[in-house]
């Protein structure tokens, strides 16, 4: 009887000293803890922990094309780079984005397919590769423009006369405009027939460090940009360039979250145009001028201005929907003679 009871606290010992089965993964792919235990994640689990998250998710938007990693390395290459480098490479560094940019290429394919209708798989692809050699080749060359290396625009200029009739009032012109080729080139093909000041207004880019680059090049080539964001004071920066003459450029083909906006018909859908400039008009009394620009070949631009918009101190909501109707128009005759040179990339 004693060796009995001597075996079974033996058994009841080795039973308790005894490790539990392994962990293993559950469904989820996680691994489930031991019965009777906390469970306790291993650290090499969801990518090694926060601090191996955070140094991805750092590398991932310092990877992000509008990031100022890339900026500096355009710069870099347009600085030093030889110059048939400059003139010919840009296209196929397009190219290069938009296969690594699958999002992207299906806003531009949508938008292509907005305004030039169905067309066949090839010249589909065709047409939207041609949307981002031309973005890549803008970019450059506006960047070229700041490098010191003796190169610039050749420009010309559709609808003069256009210009006459706003300058006469002597309150300024207020351009309203797109995301076209040229856009970045705008300063100087617009002094070509404005011998004044010209102001391009845009939106704060998400890096700051990106947009310090992008803004140093375009002071450099002589284009003054002002920056606007929620507060309502920005509004007053623009009247007084105005008040001096000068020429204020907004684009109208892009309406940032929280931005007041009117309903248009843009190739035959609803669109939205920002009320910005219909504002600044009302405000100031300046003309609203649509004018788009297009590339012609290296470094060659040319800016089309259409009849200008004028908008009484006190417009209804009738005025303010014509008037933006008005501008609608002109980007939808622009766009669609130059389907290609229009970059919205959603």
């Amino acid at each position: 009887m004693e060796e009995a009871r001597s075996g079974e606290r033996a058994r009841q010992h080795s039973a308790a000293r005894a490790p539990g089965p392994a962990p293993s993964a559950n469904g989820n792919g996680q691994v489930a803890p031991r019965a009777g235990g906390p469970f306790e994640p291993p650290h090499t689990a969801n990518g090694g922990g926060p601090v191996m998250r955070a140094i991805l998710a750092g590398l991932a938007d310092k990877m992000r094309p509008d990031s100022a990693l890339w900026r500096r390395a355009m710069v870099a290459g347009v600085a030093f780079g030889p110059d048939p480098w400059v003139r010919y490479s840009p296209p196929v560094f397009g190219l290069a984005f938009a296969a690594a940019l699958p999002r992207q290429r299906k806003v531009v394919a949508d938008n292509l397919r907005q305004v030039l209708g169905e067309r066949d798989r090839f010249t589909e692809a065709r047409q939207v590769a041609a949307v981002f050699s031309c973005y890549a080749s803008c970019l450059t060359e506006a960047l070229l423009l700041s490098s010191g290396r003796g190169y610039e625009i050749a420009s010309s200029a559709q609808g003069v006369e256009n210009w006459h009739d706003c300058s006469a009032d002597g309150r300024g012109v207020i351009i309203a405009t797109a995301h076209t080729a040229g856009w970045e080139v705008a300063g100087p093909v617009l002094r070509g027939v404005h011998a004044h000041d010209v102001v391009v207004v845009m939106r704060r880019e998400r890096d700051e460090g990106a947009r310090l680059i992008h803004d140093e090049a375009r002071q450099r080539a002589g284009v003054k940009v002002v920056h606007i964001g929620d507060d309502p004071m920005d509004a007053l920066t623009l009247l007084g360039h105005l008040r001096r003459r000068a020429v204020v450029a907004m684009q109208v083909d892009r309406v940032p979250p929280g931005v007041r906006s009117r309903t248009v018909s843009l190739f035959g859908r609803p669109w939205r145009v920002p009320e910005g400039p219909l504002a600044l008009a009302a405000a100031s009394g300046a003309p609203i001028m649509p004018v788009f620009t297009r590339r012609l070949g290296f470094m060659r631009y040319e800016a089309i201005a259409t009849p200008p918009i004028r908008l009484q101190r006190r417009p209804d909501t009738g005025a303010l929907d014509a008037a933006a109707q008005r501008i609608a128009a002109e980007m939808e005759r622009f766009v669609r003679a130059n389907p290609t040179q229009w970059f919205h990339f959603g």
